[in-house]
């Protein structure tokens, strides 16, 4: 019987050993940060213990829960959703919150998590069914900034702010898609079209500019180059002019041209028939006579009055011919090279020596071959007084 006492006590010992070490143990209770612990007291709200080291009436108080006070992200699977054109979109969203009541997020609501779901949910297809799908795609910020503004205040009773709501993906159905790529690629193509063409509007533009910048430079260059032409021939026809006034020019410079032209008349490769006009024969007639020809012979005219070539120029005409001296072009033309020859030589010979004063010499140079030279002129006498 003494050792059933004795087994007895020290179960009752061990029992109250063991209440008091699982009183201590609920009692005290430390709270880690971030951490919120609702707790009841005889089935009713208590107190919210925030972190650090918090002593608890045994079998008295118990926590209820533990609420998270860091922001949360929630993802929700993809959701069916209607829009105004009738075409079923699958919408994902994210959304951002965070407990600020952990009284409210425990007793408002029981199941905090599953209520926003729903709730963007039903927001979610509120807001897209009076868009249609092009708004929907388009309009991403505007659907963001009405379910935060839904949830947020339908979640503000809970104890729960909700900070950011992001659509993830929006994806229209597979014909539509292709229909959408269609679209893009047609709107691409009419924007390289656009930007093609007016590259060449540009580019054609610009080279009009340049061609008429260079037609103008090149009209205004003709101009002055015509101008400037115009005023060299003008003065160099004015020089021309001047010299022969001032070298009084006579019939025998004439003949000189004359027989200048004869080689370039002659050089062409076609010419089987030669013309010479009657100004030629006439211009030969004069150089010969001023050189010291023999009136009569044929081509030069006899001076009227049986003159002698040395009396000095008296005016000569034409001779008129019945038919060309000449009746073979190659004779002709033969002669006419002679001629011209003999009456270059002595004209060059002559001309040389034509500003200087008077010699002998030179007149006997510009006679024909055997020639003699006249004597100088004797002036006549003085007519001799009426007898009286």
């Amino acid at each position: 019987m003494a050792e059933f006492g004795q087994v007895l006590l020290y179960l009752i010992i061990a029992l109250v050993v063991i209440v008091g070490i699982v009183a201590v143990i609920r009692a005290v209770r430390i709270v880690p940060q971030s951490v919120a612990l609702v707790v009841e007291r005889l089935g009713r709200y208590s107190k919210t213990l925030d972190p650090g080291l918090h002593v608890l009436v045994p079998f008295v108080d118990r926590v209820r829960a533990g609420v998270d006070l860091r922001e949360q992200v929630v993802s929700f699977p993809p959701q069916p959703v209607i829009t105004s054109d009738n075409l079923v979109v699958e919408i994902d969203t994210v959304i951002y919150f965070q407990v600020t009541d952990a009284k409210s997020a425990v007793y408002e609501i029981a199941n905090y998590i599953t209520a926003i779901e729903q709730l963007t949910v039903t927001t979610l297809r509120n807001v897209i069914g009076s868009m249609d799908l092009e708004q929907t795609l388009t309009s991403r910020d505007q659907i963001n900034g009405q379910l935060r503004g839904v949830l947020d205040e339908a979640t503000g009773r809970w104890g729960i702010r909700v900070n950011r709501v992001e659509l993830k993906s929006i994806e229209p159905p597979p014909s539509i898609q292709g229909a959408m790529e269609q679209q893009m690629r047609a709107e691409r193509d009419r924007r390289a079209a656009i930007l093609t063409a007016e590259g060449i509007k540009q580019s054609a533009i610009l080279t009009a500019e340049g061609e008429k910048q260079s037609a103008i430079l090149t009209a205004e260059g003709a101009a002055q180059s015509q101008i400037l032409r115009a005023e060299g021939e003008s003065r160099a026809i004015l020089q021309v002019f001047d010299a022969i006034h001032q070298g009084d020019a006579d019939s025998k410079l004439l003949a000189y041209q004359y027989l200048q032209m004869l080689p370039k008349i002659a050089q062409g490769t076609s010419n089987t028939t030669w013309v010479i006009p009657t100004e030629f024969t006439a211009a030969l007639g004069s150089i010969a006579q001023g050189f010291g020809g023999t009136p009569g012979t044929p081509g030069i005219p006899t001076p009227p009055g049986g003159g002698s070539p040395s009396d000095g120029p008296r005016p000569t005409a034409a001779p008129v011919l019945d038919k060309p001296l000449l009746q073979d072009p190659s004779e002709a033309l033969a002669e006419a090279q002679r001629q011209a020859e003999a009456a270059v030589a002595d004209a060059t010979s002559a001309g040389t020596r034509s500003g200087e004063p008077f010699d002998p010499s030179h007149e006997r140079g510009q006679r024909p071959a055997g020639g003699t030279t006249p004597p100088p002129p004797v002036p006549p006498a003085p007519p001799a007084p009426p007898a009286g």
